[in-house]
């Protein structure tokens, strides 16, 4: 009779059948091409069933009658629920099998898609978004315990930033996606729940591909540790005499300084992030008096220009600060700060194309700062023994900002208008600044000794 093995959920043990010396270079190379391709598209659907729901704010709010405080509160419990989420499922995913999480993570947030936009009610709207939230913070865990036992620290820069792009990219096709199906529902061809049943259709079959696509670390294949192959050990190694998971997280991630300003760094570029890409439909639609459809289009500009933004940012701080992440960071957010005013003050119906290249400059300038500050340098302070509790930990207070950029900006949106919420943003950025500079001597300190080992 046929037969599927299901893998463990748990992280799957070294196997004592090894591959042999002459194969591991090809193998290497097929699985680490595999489980890339597979982390990136899968994390870019994991945001087909997550940001759906922004381009379809205005609509939403018409046909459920529900005003900009409680669109923030549906966005405020998502943002929550994901943060807390997503700082246990890091704590989860460091001894969990990489594709077993990420592929139930992601199947178990698109059944909620399934039917949630039939729902009319908002209190079980919210529910089920927060649960939405809860099954989305199983998705970067596992990417980045993938990254750093699949590619070796001299590369993963190059990596990171690449891979990172995958959000970028979902929220991208998203947005076309939403906009497509807002003109179907224009032309009575299909109804407005379609918003969140087609991603939820998406995602059940990406799900199934990442099983089948996916595996776990390279010993449990009978692969030589990544660092053993490319002969590149990281810059934090775990030290002998720290054994328990518990001694890992104190001593590796919360007695560790540099973890906490990267948190706190990362929860002001939250703020920018979503409150800049939130709030924008409704601000170019309510505000500026731009049409839905091309409300829905701008907004993918945005996650279009994050794509080479975040990469761009990666490779300059290879080819020019030797990997160093804070200076590249610091001019980034010097220029985010400029475009975010220039959006607030100079948008509009008759200007069109200052108001297309604006949102350009905010997407290409934040996902430099995001991939770097959460990922990259991250994984530079920690050992990969403990990389998805670090991530998680530096994603729960991105997602504290994420949070504050729902309900809190949405109360100083009405308290001082939308120049406050665009100011706070602003603000933000500036605070990440001072965030940023004070791992300048760390990052110099630790490029010193890369090279002098090296």
């Amino acid at each position: 009779m046929f037969h599927i093995k299901i893998p463990p959920f748990k992280q799957i043990e070294p196997t004592f059948d090894k591959v042999s010396d002459e194969l591991i270079p090809k193998k290497f190379k097929y699985w680490r091409w595999r489980m890339f391709i597979g982390m990136y598209l899968g994390y870019t659907i994991f945001y087909f069933t997550r940001k759906n729901i922004s381009p379809a704010l205005p609509l939403i709010s018409d046909k459920l009658d529900i005003d900009i405080i409680q669109l923030g509160i549906l966005s405020s419990v998502f943002y929550i629920v994901y943060g807390i989420g997503k700082f246990i499922s890091g704590l989860f995913a460091d001894r969990a099998n990489i594709r077993m999480f990420m592929a139930i993570g992601l199947f178990l947030a698109s059944i909620i898609h399934l039917f949630i936009g039939f729902l009319d009610s908002l209190y079980l709207i919210v529910f089920f978004w927060g649960l939405n939230g809860a099954f989305q913070s199983m998705g970067f865990p596992p990417i980045a315990k993938g990254l750093v036992h699949w590619f070796s620290p001299k590369e993963r820069a190059t990596k990171w930033t690449i891979l990172s792009s995958s959000h970028t990219a979902g929220t991208f096709g998203v947005g076309l996606l939403v906009a497509g199906i807002i003109n179907l529902y224009n032309k009575g061809i299909v109804g407005w729940e379609a918003v969140f049943y087609i991603p939820g259709i998406i995602g059940c079959i990406t799900a199934i591909f990442l099983f089948v696509t996916l595996r776990d670390r390279p010993v449990s294949l009978g692969l030589p540790e990544i660092e053993d192959f490319k002969k590149d050990r990281p810059m934090v190694e775990l030290s002998e005499n720290t054994k328990s998971h518990w001694e890992i997280l104190k001593k590796y991630i919360f007695t560790n300084k540099y973890i906490w300003i990267l948190s706190f760094a990362n929860m002001f570029i939250y703020i920018i992030r979503f409150g800049t890409l939130d709030w924008a439909t409704i601000f170019l639609y309510d505000v500026k008096g731009i049409d839905q459809v091309s409300v829905a289009i701008f907004w993918t500009l945005m996650p279009l220009a994050g794509i080479p933004g975040g990469i761009i940012a990666g490779y300059l701080a290879d080819r020019f600060w030797n990997g160093r992440c804070a200076p590249i960071n610091v001019i980034y957010l010097i220029l985010l700060t400029c475009s975010i005013l220039g959006f607030y003050f100079y948008s509009g119906p008759n200007n069109i194309f200052i108001t297309g290249i604006a949102l350009l400059l905010i997407g290409f300038l934040i996902d430099g700062p995001q991939n770097l500050i959460s990922g990259v340098q991250t994984s530079r302070v920690t050992v990969k023994e403990a990389i998805s509790a670090a991530c998680g930990m530096t994603g729960f207070f991105g997602y504290v900002g994420a949070t504050f950029s729902g309900v809190g900006l949405a109360y100083i949106t009405t308290v001082f208008g939308w120049f406050g919420m665009y100011l706070t943003c602003a603000i933000s950025a500036v605070f990440c600044i001072i965030l940023v500079l004070m791992t300048w001597k760390k990052e110099k300190g630790d490029a010193l000794e890369e090279g002098l080992r090296n």
